[in-house]
Parts: C-alpha cells; sequence; structure tokens
C-alpha cells in the first residue's frame, strides 16, 4: 500500500509490479502536465494584465467617464427651457377684497366676483399652458461653464494617465524586486547545500578522529543558520509574490518569471527619454489642475454680472362659471366637459433683466479665493517639477554605480569560488581548519549574492530613470 498526494488530495494505492509501472508513467505524466500547465509571465504581460485588472485604474477610469457624462450635460445647460403644462380643477371662486401675501406660493389663485356672503357654488375649470424662458446673455457664464468641465475632463485623463504610468513602475519594480528574490532563495539553497556537503566532511573526519569535535559542532551550526536563510528567502519570494499578485488583480500564486532580467544586460546602458519635462504624465495631471481652478476664478467672475432672459408664455382657459356669473350668481355648470373647455386664450412675450447688485461684492472674495487655489496647485506643480529633474540626475549616478559594480562582479565570483574549491579540497586533506573553510563558504555565497544584486539593480536603475523622465518605454522596450 502507498499513499500519493496530487492537489492536496491523499491517494491510497494497492500497488503490485504492473501497478508500479502505471504509477511511475502516471507521475511522468502529471510532471509534464505541471510543467506545461506553468505558463511564464513576462513583464509586458504583467503590465497589460496590471491595466485591465488594477482597482484604481478602473476608478479613475469610471471617473473620467463622469466627467465627459457631465461635460455633455453642462452643454445641454444651454439650451432654452420648454414647459408644457395642463391642469383640470374642480372648486369655488369667492373673491374678496384686501391684501395678501403668498408665502412660498401656498395659495389658490381663484379669481371670482366680491359677494357680500360666502357660497359654495363650485364648478370645473382647466389651464392649458406653453412656456419658453432662456438666458440669452449672461456675460459667458454658460461658455466658462462649459470650459471648466472641458478642464475638468483634461484633468481626469491625464488623471487616468499618470495612475497607469506610476502603476507601470510599480508593477516592473516588483517584478524584478521578485525576480531578485527568487535568485536570492537559489543562492540561499545553494549556500545550504555546501554546508550540508562540509558537515559530511566534518562527521566524518570527527569519527576517524581526524578533528576535533568542535568541527561538528560548528558545521552543525553552519547548516541550521544557512536552512534560517532559506526559510528568510523563501518568505520574502512570498510577500513579492503577493504583491505583485495585488498589482496583477489576481489571487496571490507563484509566478514563474521571465529571467532575461538575470541573464543580460540592458540593450541600451545609456538609453535617453523622448519626453519633455512638462510631458511627463504625473506634471500633466498637476498642471491640469491649476487649469480647471483657473477656469473655475473665470467662472465665478461671470457671477457678477446681470443675466439677460427671453420668455414667452400661451395659454387657454376653460371655466364652468358663465361670463354672468357677477351678476347670477345660479348662472354656472357643474358639467365636466363645460368646464374644462378652453374659452379663453392669452400670449405674453418679454425681455427680462436680473442683476443682484450686492452679489459683485461676494463674487469678489470667491474668485480671490479660487485664485490662491490656483497658486497653491502651482506652487505643488514647482515642487513635484523640481523632484522630477533631481531624480533624472540621481537616475544617472545609479545606472554608473550599478554597471560598476554589474562590471565588477564576476571577477568576485570567480575569486570567491577558487577561494572555496580551494579551502574545501584543503580541509579534506587535513591542511586547513573549520574557521577557514566556513569563511570560504561565507564569502562564496556573498559574492552569489551580489551578483544577483547588481544584475537585478542594473534594470532597478533603468526603470528609476523611465520613472524620472516619464518615458516608461526606455525600460519596457530595452531589451
Amino acid at each position: 500500500m502507498s499513499e500519493l498526494y496530487f492537489c492536496g488530495v491523499k491517494i491510497t494505492l494497492m500497488l503490485n509490479i504492473s501497478s508500479k509501472h502505471f504509477l511511475l508513467g502516471f507521475l511522468s505524466v502529471l510532471i509534464v502536465w505541471k510543467a506545461q500547465g506553468q505558463k511564464l509571465l513576462t513583464i509586458k504581460d504583467a503590465e497589460q494584465m496590471a491595466l485591465a485588472n488594477y482597482g484604481t485604474i478602473k476608478a479613475k477610469a469610471n471617473q473620467l467617464n463622469a466627467s465627459k457624462a457631465y461635460l455633455t450635460e453642462t452643454k445641454t445647460e444651454q439650451l432654452p427651457d420648454v414647459n408644457l403644462s395642463a391642469q383640470q380643477d374642480y372648486g369655488t371662486v369667492n373673491g374678496q377684497n384686501g391684501p395678501l401675501y403668498g408665502y412660498h406660493g401656498f395659495n389658490v389663485a381663484s379669481s371670482g366676483p366680491t359677494t357680500g356672503t360666502q357660497n359654495w357654488n363650485a364648478a370645473f375649470g382647466a389651464l392649458y399652458l406653453a412656456n419658453v424662458s432662456w438666458d440669452f446673455f449672461s456675460f459667458g457664464k454658460a461658455t466658462e461653464k462649459v470650459k471648466v468641465q472641458k478642464t475638468a475632463v483634461s484633468r481626469d485623463e491625464t488623471d487616468l494617465a499618470q495612475e497607469q504610468f506610476q502603476h507601470e513602475v510599480r508593477v516592473a519594480s516588483t517584478y524584478l524586486n521578485l525576480l531578485a528574490a527568487q535568485q536570492l532563495e537559489k543562492a540561499s539553497e545553494d549556500n545550504l547545500q555546501r554546508a550540508v556537503d562540509l558537515q559530511k566532511v566534518v562527521v566524518a573526519r570527527v569519527k576517524n578522529g581526524l578533528n576535533a569535535g568542535v568541527d561538528s559542532s560548528q558545521a552543525n551550526a553552519e547548516v541550521s543558520n544557512a536552512r534560517i536563510a532559506v526559510t528568510n528567502s523563501r518568505q520574502t519570494v512570498q510577500d513579492q509574490s503577493n504583491q505583485l499578485a495585488i498589482y496583477l488583480g489576481i489571487p496571490s500564486q507563484d509566478f514563474q518569471l521571465d529571467s532575461a532580467f538575470i541573464t543580460k544586460p540592458p540593450a541600451n546602458v545609456d538609453p535617453q527619454s523622448h519626453v519633455n519635462i512638462e510631458n511627463h504624465p504625473i506634471l500633466q495631471f498637476y498642471q491640469n489642475r491649476v487649469n480647471v481652478s483657473n477656469e473655475l476664478a473665470k467662472y465665478y467672475a461671470t457671477f457678477a454680472y446681470p443675466t439677460f432672459s427671453f420668455f414667452g408664455t400661451y395659454q387657454g382657459r376653460g371655466s364652468g362659471f358663465k361670463s354672468d356669473y357677477g351678476t347670477n350668481a345660479t348662472d354656472y355648470t357643474g358639467s365636466y366637459g363645460s368646464g374644462v373647455d378652453p374659452t379663453r386664450y392669452n400670449y405674453l412675450v418679454g425681455i427680462g433683466v436680473i442683476w443682484n447688485l450686492t452679489t459683485p461684492f461676494r463674487v469678489h472674495y470667491q474668485v480671490k479665493s479660487q485664485k490662491y487655489t490656483s497658486a497653491q496647485y502651482k506652487d505643488e506643480y514647482d515642487l513635484v517639477s523640481q523632484q522630477l529633474m533631481n531624480q533624472q540626475l540621481l537616475a544617472e549616478t545609479r545606472i554608473s554605480n550599478a554597471l560598476k559594480n554589474f562590471n565588477e562582479v564576476p571577477e568576485e565570483v570567480k575569486a570567491a569560488t577558487d577561494a572555496y574549491h580551494q579551502k574545501y579540497a584543503l580541509y579534506k586533506n587535513g591542511l586547513a581548519n573549520i574557521v577557514d573553510f566556513t569563511q570560504a563558504l561565507y564569502v562564496v555565497n556573498r559574492a552569489e549574492v551580489d551578483k544577483d544584486i547588481a544584475q537585478n539593480n542594473v534594470w532597478q536603475a533603468i526603470l528609476f530613470k523611465a520613472a524620472a523622465t516619464g518615458d516608461f518605454g526606455i525600460f519596457i522596450n530595452n531589451f
């Protein structure tokens, strides 16, 4: 009886000779299937997946769509108001001489003769109305409102673009960090294997009385230290894998990454950006914040001017009360058809102007406040611009230093490897002590780590320059 674990499920099998051969074939198929099913994740695929799935980018895309829809609505606000109204009523028409005030319109529009006593004569009435109202001139208020929304759309477009750019940089950086972590995990596993080999040699020599017993204790300590390093490196790989999965918008998993970043340097180690500093995606967003604020100040300024309006009304009225009802209180009908049939028509056209003379005083400070907001946004733009220019200078230094380390590290690895093999041979033959050998073990592990870091840092430096210049192409197209 044998137990097989596959995808976390324990399968218990009763084996004979033929079933063992079957199992070996089955396991071979599983190994091939797993190897074929694990797809290589290139950095370009990772970037496309991240831009399509990341929540913040989706949110900013919806924000842009909302701004575009509101721009369309803002343009329609320039159209005149056209209202159609019809009402049919039933009630009394008692009138009374005297002043009154219809607070907030809470009053009935009953019109009829003034009688000496209250009566409850009621009939049907109707009003049919068509009305046009158009603010045809307001010193550019409607036009400025449209301009404000257009700049808001531009701001949201650049906000989406700068978020996409920054996310591309984040994904690329995490991709490189994960690749480095995987290489460091391999280096720690190689170091563990060397420590185990050392332990075997030491134990054999101690058992044969060729070395002191303390050597085996030190060898055991080196193995334990190497195992701890492997565990820590695997944790780092898991952390970086989880972070990359978050940026890609997919469940956490193990990633098989492109080894090009550890096998060869960039095709162009001194890439030049074709993006001017003012066209940097981040700076364009900050500039559009200034533009929106400036347009708002212009829009607020139009509130200080009057508004000219055109209006026209055409109406028809019907009533169940006859024309001589004032002298003959019985001359009315309760017929619905007679009451709602219009018999009198009126029209009215005109031009009006409205201007609140105290508005300019309030608007003055509103505009002043908005201009200060524009100045605030401009100061933030200048700060980010200065930071990006300084980062461009720093990027050149980082690339230069990374290349120096990249060119130097092969010598370190070769010398450390030679020293390790030498000390290993000497120790096996009793010509070196355990301290010398463990020191050589440490040096070769350090050299391998330096190699992995140096190769990765060249690409990280190129990525840093891409982020500083706003030209992601100098990184992603540099293979």
